[in-house]
């Protein structure tokens, strides 16, 4: 009867194992994709006129139109390709991207403590 009891709590602990390793999984690769998902869709669904983008086949190009599934880039003058939006890689530039100007360092005035002689 002991032994019985004993063997009943030991198999508490291959359970909480599995449990552990796909909590681990979930933290380490499956969370991490979600995220990187998300910020991809929410690049590609933020596109505009005159962004500057890399696709995932290496073309860049600026982007002259967009519409619900398509991006029109513009390869080199004149020649207009169409792909669709989960095509592009990244923005590399922005039209809304301002750079802000560069601040001038402050001047600072040292007046010297000493007078100068009179003669």
């Amino acid at each position: 009867m002991l032994a019985a009891s004993a063997s009943g709590g030991g198999s508490f602990l291959p359970l909480l194992m599995i449990v552990l390793l796909f909590g681990v999984m979930y933290f380490m690769m499956i969370r991490p994709q979600q995220k990187r998902r998300r910020e991809a869709a929410q690049m590609q669904s933020t596109l505009g006129a005159g962004s500057e983008v890399v696709t995932i086949g290496g073309l860049h190009g600026t982007v002259v139109e967009t519409d619900n599934d398509t991006v029109t880039l513009e390869a080199a003058p004149g020649v207009h390709l169409r792909y669709a939006r989960p095509a592009v890689a990244r923005v590399i530039s922005s039209k809304n991207e301002v750079p802000e100007p560069a601040a001038a360092p402050a001047v600072e005035t040292i007046t010297s403590p000493v007078e100068p002689v009179k003669d």
